[in-house]
């Protein structure tokens, strides 16, 4: 084969994963129709949360979400760093697991990643300071450290939600938005 010949082919189609998809063709209208009943169904049976559920689990993440700015906040200030490096200082929340993806049934917990800057530590600043800020709040109930799971995690209530907060530091001073 010459350099000509090599040159001209073109280059295989970029294949995803090991083998082809099945089938390329999108939803029939009897698909569609079933999609629908089962929809009903599930409605009907109440395995789908109300609206006024679903603004106070975001209430309720907007409250853990302060608290945590506050908390790192906090910290940054007792431990001597900058005007400027207070006021830059944040925590961030993130769900997971059933919440996040969107498949979580009425009274469902909340599974939640708290990511914080290098110098807040899990054992001592999450799991002792935090852990007390939160024992002292009215609306949380079941507080409940679990330090020796696989993955550590605070389980609580907060105004009757079941969440389930873990904690990561980040290799930065600085948890930017």
């Amino acid at each position: 084969m010459s350099s000509s010949e090599r040159m001209s082919s073109p280059p295989p189609p970029k294949q995803y994963g090991v083998t082809k998809p099945i089938s390329m063709a999108g939803p029939t209208e009897a698909d569609m129709q079933r999609n629908r009943e089962l929809e009903k169904f599930l409605v009907e049976a109440g395995l789908y949360e109300s609206k006024e559920e679903d603004e106070k689990r975001e209430q309720v993440l907007g409250r853990i979400r302060q608290i945590a700015k506050d908390w790192v906040k906090e910290l940054t200030r007792l431990r001597g760093y900058s005007d400027q490096m207070v006021e830059d200082a944040n925590a961030l929340i993130f769900t997971f697991g059933s919440y996040r993806l969107g498949v979580h049934g009425p009274g469902a917990d909340i599974d939640a990643l708290c990511v914080g800057p290098s110098y807040v530590s899990r054992e001592e600043d999450f799991f002792f300071i935090l852990h007390n800020i939160l024992a002292e709040m009215e609306e949380v109930t079941e507080l409940q450290p679990v330090l020796d799971a696989h993955v550590p995690v605070m389980k609580f209530k907060f105004d009757g939600l079941s969440i389930d907060l873990l904690y990561a530091s980040i290799s930065r001073l600085v948890v930017r938005e």
